[in-house]
């Protein structure tokens, strides 16, 4: 911990630096990933501060839409989708997941009960070698479902079909550093 805190005590003293970000944000980038501490999108991006409006959830699931008992994941992209008025949402899954892995492999979780309830939002379940550490195809699969149910948001369907919107499918290979994007033509991930 000590070294967050020393990094924390000095980053502060470069005020110039952070003095224009008083006036506001405006990211053209939702990026929505997972919770793991091994994916940092900005490292990732190389975005600086205001340029990415991040949701980060355990296993990167975008919940069902419901109007009536909002989520805060939804809360958060309507946010970026209707106020901030982003062009792009990315969903980036990553290897070596745990909750995905946990699913494709039928973990029980029966000791964290609140994990338990969050990773049955994943629906449908991801599949995939339960084999691999990795855990690329049951991840890779797991990114397309939330891609769609992130369609099936009315907000974000209505931007997408009045073309003012782009989602994109990403997957981050927390052991090599790449990033791979789904391509529609082919149905498979490639490197960016």
């Amino acid at each position: 911990m000590q070294p967050l805190i020393d990094n924390a005590r000095t980053h502060g003293q470069r005020p110039e630096e952070f003095a224009p970000l008083a006036a506001g944000q405006s990211p053209q980038v939702l990026f929505i990933t997972c919770s793991d501490s091994r994916v940092v999108p900005a490292l990732i991006t190389g975005a600086r501060p205001g340029e990415l409006f991040e949701l980060r959830t355990a296993g990167n699931i975008v919940p069902p839409y419901a109007s009536e008992h909002p989520t805060s994941e939804a809360a958060t992209i309507e946010y970026a989708v209707e106020v901030l008025g982003v062009s792009d949402i990315v969903v980036c899954g990553h290897s070596h997941c745990g909750a995905v892995g946990a699913l494709v492999r039928g973990d029980d979780l029966t000791a964290v009960p609140a994990v338990q309830a969050w990773l049955t939002r994943a629906e449908p379940c991801p599949t995939g070698a339960a084999e691999d550490p990795a855990v690329a195809e049951g991840v890779q699969n797991h990114v397309l479902a939330q891609v769609l149910r992130l369609r099936s948001y009315p907000f974000v369907d209505k931007k997408l079909s009045a073309g003012q919107l782009t989602v994109h499918a990403w997957y981050y290979e927390v052991h090599t550093g790449s990033v791979l994007t789904h391509d529609t033509a082919s149905d498979a991930f490639r490197a960016l």
